[in-house]
């Protein structure tokens, strides 16, 4: 069996990285399973630091698209013609997609229109909005695939109650928690931590990435205000992208308790995830990681991607309110955050699952 597998934003390499070593242990026993690694970007992409790969474990792509835009239609449009082309000239048997980012769906939409068999990694999650873009790439891809691997049993219920044949979807489990388990003891402890005298577990995590809070100026300010109020003494480390540095900075918001970072290498930043003493992220993969890890994690959004973050783990979502926000830190505070338990099979073994469900197809 040939596999081609697309990733479409650096996220997707943490997810693809055990999948591929799974392929690659069953090629060695002797199994008929070959994958080729696809990246819809740019080989230059910023995004992916020369470590990336190295840390991961796992080699460089075989191919980049070199689609490098953040309009919509004219991304979709590249991907659905370099992609085309890609499997001309590369034949598979199988595309598996990642996610719900653009070439997700483009990608998935270009195998089917192939006649090609398609499998969803961390298929049936949704948020019920249809104003948020990735809602459309998740309902589209999940309508084109053959075969959905999903993290949690909410989104095996999602599925079914869109029609989707419950024999077509496998329940694996979450595929951060591969990474995680494998990478845990390779993380690397960031120079910072000696440079400012940083102690483990006394200090809190802040990343922030997502646009539309960033926009909103009084809404910014106003949760910034909460957090440094609610964390007092504690350093707040943020490893963030340069254009959320400067809108800080245009805003005007700073303390000598919040230290401002590059964005990290994937162990340096594993470290700093995994010795937080409380998380505070808009990230829906960081709640995920925090609940692994048993790390009490506040996450500024109405939703969560894998509910069981919020039901079983150690994650609280606070929207972005400043009242929900002071709220859980006072939890926190007086030692009253709730105990987080392991949702079902993220035990870190969910590529081997697939990989043994592929083998059988």
């Amino acid at each position: 069996m040939n596999i081609t597998i697309i990733a479409g934003a650096r996220p997707n390499f943490m997810k693809i990285a055990p999948l591929v070593r799974a392929i690659r242990t069953a090629e060695e026993t002797g199994k008929d399973i070959h994958y080729r690694l696809v990246y819809t970007g740019s080989e230059n992409d910023r995004s992916l630091e020369s470590s990336l790969f190295r840390d991961l474990d796992m080699p460089r792509p075989d191919a980049f698209l070199g689609i490098d835009t953040n309009n919509f239609f004219e991304r979709m449009g590249g991907i659905l013609i370099t992609f085309a082309r890609e499997l001309e000239q590369h034949p598979t048997d199988m595309v598996i997609v990642v996610d719900d980012m653009t070439p997700t769906m483009a990608c998935s939409l270009v195998a089917k229109k192939k006649g090609l068999k398609v499998a969803h990694l961390v298929a049936g999650i949704r948020s019920f909005d249809m104003d948020m873009p990735k809602e459309l790439n998740r309902m589209i891809t999940d309508g084109l695939s053959d075969y959905l691997f999903t993290a949690g049993m909410v989104a095996n219920r999602n599925l079914n109650q869109t029609g989707t044949e419950q024999a077509n979807i496998y329940f694996v489990g979450n595929l951060l928690t591969d990474a995680l388990r494998y990478n845990y003891r390779r993380f690397l402890r960031p120079r910072e931590m000696d440079e400012w005298q940083w102690e483990d577990k006394k200090y809190v995590l802040l990343t922030l990435n997502r646009h539309a809070l960033l926009e909103d100026s009084e809404k910014l300010k106003s949760l910034f205000h909460t957090l440094l109020v609610k964390t007092g003494d504690m350093p707040v480390i943020a490893p963030v992208h340069e254009y959320v540095k400067d809108r800080l900075k245009d805003l005007g918001i700073s303390s000598p308790t919040l230290h401002l970072l590059p964005p990290q290498p994937y162990l340096t930043f594993g470290y700093w995830v995994s010795h937080a003493a409380v998380i505070v992220t808009d990230s829906g993969n960081i709640a995920e990681e925090a609940t692994f890890l048993g790390i009490p994690c506040m996450t500024l959004s109405y939703y969560a991607e894998h509910p069981e973050t919020v039901t079983q783990g150690t994650n609280c979502l606070v929207g972005e309110s400043p009242e929900e926000l002071a709220a859980a830190f006072d939890i926190w505070r007086n030692g009253e955050w709730k105990n987080g338990s392991l949702p079902e099979r993220w035990d870190g073994r969910a590529a081997e699952r697939i990989v043994q469900i592929l083998l059988e197809l």
